[in-house]
């Protein structure tokens, strides 16, 4: 899968995600992340990308043609019907059956807003779906971003070592992920439960379902509904 992100701070970009997993999916030529900078279609010397918002208030807001012209920049890279999709507030609450949608994907274009926001206008041409990690605010999308293409690239064939380390995590299936042990056998006097130590693979399995069944009632009920 590649990545496109359109974004005043490709170097945030580049450094927080190459690391661990990403950069190993990245060596192997699994996943691609090109980061495009805006600044560089201001069409000003100084490349100033942003402007007073029209009504006044506080804040400056990124204007329309330079995010157009970066998108149109790699429009022709990727496959026809790419879906672009905006780091905003406003968004869609993100959830691991909607990076589960995402992972099918063959190229993905995500914008990085900033400042105030973004021009309406330039978001209702070719924006396609608007994400949102959550009801806060932060100061650029360069963060949902990265959290956006971690999420979506561990559900892609081959990133992952083993297909059962996401088919077991939290949200796979509604549920929150049972506890996890390892060595030592006992610490601060609290041992390992039994039954993982019993090599009864099927009460190894009953038990974790039973685990995840109680966490997600004790801490996200929501869940269960």
């Amino acid at each position: 899968m590649n990545f496109y992100v359109l974004t005043l701070f490709p170097e945030a970009i580049a450094g927080g995600l190459n690391h661990s997993i990403i950069k190993r999916a990245i060596s192997n030529n699994i996943i691609s992340i090109n980061c495009v900078d805006i600044r560089d279609f201001s069409g000003d010397k100084h490349n100033r990308v942003d402007d007073y918002p029209y009504g006044g208030g506080a804040g400056m807001v990124i204007r329309a043609a330079p995010v157009y012209d970066a998108y149109n920049a790699i429009k022709k890279k990727v496959s026809e019907g790419t879906r672009l999709v905006y780091m905003t507030p406003q968004g869609k609450p993100f959830n691991q059956k909607t990076a589960e949608e995402f992972s099918k994907e063959k190229d993905i274009i995500i914008l990085c807003g900033h400042y105030e926001g973004i021009d309406e206008r330039v978001i209702e041409t070719i924006v396609t779906d608007e994400i949102s990690m959550g009801d806060f605010v932060l100061s650029g999308g360069e963060i949902p971003a990265m959290a956006f293409i971690d999420s979506v690239s561990r559900l892609i064939p081959g990133v992952l070592g083993k297909e059962e380390s996401f088919i077991n995590e939290s949200f796979s299936d509604n549920l929150l992920e049972h506890p996890q042990y390892t060595r030592p056998r006992v610490f601060m006097d609290k041992p390992v439960p039994e039954v993982l130590l019993s090599g009864n693979h099927k009460e190894i399995e009953k038990w974790r379902h039973e685990q995840s069944l109680r966490r997600t009632k004790e801490k996200r009920p929501d869940l269960l509904k």
